[in-house]
């Protein structure tokens, strides 16, 4: 007789994490590969399950992938919430609508996201040169009163005793410029520390060399995990982008002064040739980040020389030249009034809603070839998601600056303070939370009529059991409110047309007057300037509000674990592509945790000839079928999926239709060898897949039981919980699905039912060929 074939079940968890312990049922386990940021453990009795085959027949070998250290592992990273901006717009770029031969228009949408992302690194940046060049050494360095208030600023002071070196207006500016371009310079490192920890995993296509990947779906190109020299392009653009914006704020100022008649010559050709370098620099800026884009069909390991490689030195040697020159004494030069910022904000949010506004009827465009009845806001959901991270960006740059202003100046006026765009931006955000109000009231009278109509669907489910209310109400309640996550698309599109219309206003209000929203309505009725008044006290103090709690929900998690497993599951969600747009977004756990996945399938089924379930609960899921993908051909029809909680179609189907749209998850379900998926209409996250095979039933089985029992019965004699999202393996279709699966890739399994018969919720057992 041949050797026995094994099975093995791949247990991936999902979000929030697990520890293998209970993943796999056992208090002993031990770690068979990986390291302590990821690795496969299996119970200690199954270590050399490979020597012995004969003692597995008829049950698989479990192994469980635990990965929750990627994204919820030491607090530090909980100081990634100041890089939510990023992230959110690194998400737009894989939003795009589905594409059917129109490759320039994919080519289009992808390079305006990242001058969408470029806008969102000046502006970071330019806010910390608002607060630390700007208010403290122009504003409040140079004020009498200011420099009595914070004494520690007396040495740059020109008012004291006794000026000191520091006390020029350039000399000042340059000492400031420390700050941001030690933020740039944070970023970069970030960055780059990242991308070698998390990121520079090598996928299966490298030195193992498979077979050619066939799958269409652009999730199994060889290159799609590993983008190295896409992030290190634009981290050289980006970094470079982020000094130059510190240059030009510390040299515009001294270059305006040396152009006053009779002013030196000398320095004002080296003002005006300062200048055209910083014009250069911010050209060849642009042409990077509009060069090629992903390369996704071989794996991208080689990087770019010549400009590329030297853009970020060559901006920081600009940036040392403008603070020798700003710093060069100048009879005469005295801090009065702001910088000139008022222009660069405005021309950032002008140029973030043109670009949003392109993005909207390219994104148009491409939907129109391929509709897509699933997708979310009809293709729309990439451009309103970029809207939203330049609203992001925008209220934690004016936070910053708003609470700057306030700590150094009080209440006593003494400084003109932040640029009246921040101010008329935060004077929005009233009206913005009351649209919001709104739509969340019309929210919640829908789940309520909606919690009505599930009490009669509830009775009809138990039909056998006696009758409480409350218990009926509690499960009718869990399954209305697991629907409000299909209103997210619906809450995005309020929000972002709304912050793009108020923002518009704002923009306009704050060019055209020059003024803040009180001083424009100055001369108005008394009731136009009170609200005026109003809206600007409120909207600075929410906007203050906000970051305060932003910056203590992050120093929360930096030492209490359950509010960082919080953040973790953020991160879980947003993380998940690849640093397309941004590189200074969050690491891409899904780098380094497809490519275990991938490698450790295709190894395993090539050593021991054996096939293999592989088990995803909710983002695990996510990463199960991307892994899948991965496979050759081959490996894959040597594959079974089983999904439970997963977010495949009702999340990542919707909101990115171009990598998990209907087409997509076809494919899959025709490539690997059988594939169930198990959900519950109480899962505010899991659903249906929603794919059917020509000659098989579909890949979901009907809602499960949630809960189990309605009441006490001799199986359940305590209540029996509503799970929602958690525990699928308490459910015995789970043990059902997970037996049916591992009969059909076991050889000589009998024929399959007809396709029609189905497995009914009583937990009839399903025969092989029906999965």
């Amino acid at each position: 007789m041949g050797r026995p074939e094994m099975a093995l079940e791949l247990l991936v968890h999902g979000v929030g994490g697990a520890t293998p312990e209970r993943m796999l049922d056992d208090p002993r386990t031990e770690r068979i590969t990986g390291d302590d940021t990821a690795a496969v453990f299996r119970r200690a009795d199954d270590v050399d399950a490979e020597t012995r085959p004969g003692d597995h027949r008829g049950r698989p070998v479990r192994e469980a992938y635990v990965w929750c250290n990627l994204t919820s592992g030491n607090g530090t990273r909980a100081l990634w919430l100041v890089l939510l901006p990023f992230m959110v717009v690194n998400l737009a770029h894989w939003m795009r609508p589905s594409a059917h031969g129109r490759t320039r228009a994919v080519r289009l949408y992808g390079l305006l996201v990242r001058l969408t992302g470029l806008t969102l690194t000046v502006l970071l940046v330019a806010a910390a040169c608002e607060v630390a060049l700007d208010l403290v050494a122009w504003q409040c360095a140079g004020t009498r009163a200011c420099t009595r208030r914070h004494t520690w600023l007396g040495f740059l002071s020109p008012a004291a005793p006794h000026p000191g070196w520091w006390s020029l207006p350039g000399r000042r500016l340059a000492l400031a410029a420390v700050v941001p371009a030690a933020l740039t310079g944070l970023l970069w490192y970030l960055s780059h520390r990242t991308w070698r920890a998390y990121e520079s995993q090598l996928p299966l296509t490298g030195p193992v060399e498979p077979d050619e990947v066939t799958s269409p779906n652009a999730l199994g190109r060889p290159g799609f995990w590993y983008g190295r020299r896409l992030v290190a392009r634009l981290r050289a653009a980006h970094t470079a982008a982020g000094l130059l914006t510190v240059a030009a704020a510390v040299g515009i100022s001294a270059a305006r002064f040396d152009r006053r008649p009779g002013g030196p010559v000398p320095l004002d050709v080296l003002g005006r040739l300062l200048e055209g370098a910083l014009v250069a620099g911010g050209i060849a800026v642009v042409w990077v980040v509009c060069r090629r884009g992903r390369s996704e069909r071989r794996p991208d390991r080689e990087l770019d020389a010549g400009l590329v490689r030297g853009l970020p030195l060559g901006a920081l040697a600009l940036l040392v030249l403008t603070a020798v020159y700003a710093g060069w004494d100048r009879p005469g030069w005295q801090s009065a009034g702001r910088l000139p910022g008022d222009a660069t904000f405005g021309g950032l949010a002008l140029v973030q809603g043109l670009l949003v506004v392109a993005l909207a009827g390219v994104a148009h465009l491409l939907h129109r070839t391929g509709p897509d009845t699933r997708a979310a806001m009809r293709g729309l959901g990439g451009p309103a998601v970029a809207m939203l991270a330049c609203a992001l960006g925008g209220v934690m740059s004016g936070g910053v600056a708003q609470r700057v202003a306030d700590w150094l100046d009080g209440t006593r006026a003494t400084l003109d303070g932040p640029p009246a765009l921040l101010t008329w931006q935060a004077s929005v955000i009233p009206a913005v939370l009351l649209v919001l109000l709104a739509l969340c009231g019309r929210l919640a009278r829908q789940a309520w009529q909606l919690r009505r109509a599930e009490v009669a669907a509830v009775e009809r489910t138990y039909p056998d059991e006696p009758k409480d209310a409350a218990r009926t109400r509690r499960i009718a309640t869990a399954r209305a409110m697991a629907t409000l996550t299909d209103r997210a698309p619906l809450v995005v599109a309020v929000t972002s047309l709304t912050t793009l219309l108020l923002g518009a206003a704002a923009l306009v209000g704050a060019l055209a007057t020059g003024k803040t929203p009180s001083g424009a309505a100055a001369g108005a009725p008394p009731f136009v300037h009170g609200a005026a008044q109003t809206a600007q006290a409120l909207g600075s103090w929410l906007i203050g509000l906000g970051f305060l709690l932003f910056v203590t929900w992050g120093r929360r998690a930096y030492k209490d674990p359950s509010a960082r497993r919080t953040i973790g599951i953020l991160w879980d969600v947003g993380t998940f592509w690849p640093r397309a747009a941004h590189p200074f977004a969050p690491p891409c756990y899904a780098e380094r945790a497809v490519p275990d996945l991938t490698w450790r399938m295709a190894t395993w089924t090539r050593a021991t000839g054996g096939r293999l379930v592989i088990s995803g609960h909710s983002q695990g899921s996510v990463l199960a079928a991307a892994a899948a993908w991965q496979l050759s051909a081959a490996d894959r029809r040597r594959v079974a999926l089983l999904t439970y909680g997963s977010p495949l179609e009702r999340l990542y189907g919707r909101w990115f239709p171009a990598h998990f749209g209907p087409a997509a998850l076809a494919s899959l379900h025709d490539e690997v060898d059988c594939w169930r998926n198990l959900y519950r209409a109480t899962d505010p996250i899991g659903g249906p897949v929603r794919v059917t095979g020509e000659d098989a039933p579909g890949v979901d089985r009907e809602a499960l039981l949630d809960p189990l029992a309605y009441g006490r019965t001799e199986r359940h004699p305590l209540p029996a919980p509503i799970l929602g999202h958690s525990d699928y393996q308490a459910d015995p279709a789970f043990a059902e699905e997970r037996r049916a699966l591992l009969g059909r890739l076991q050889p000589g399994v009998p024929t399959p039912r007809p396709a029609g018969e189905r497995m009914s919720r009583t937990g009839e057992m399903p025969a092989a060929g029906e999965v």
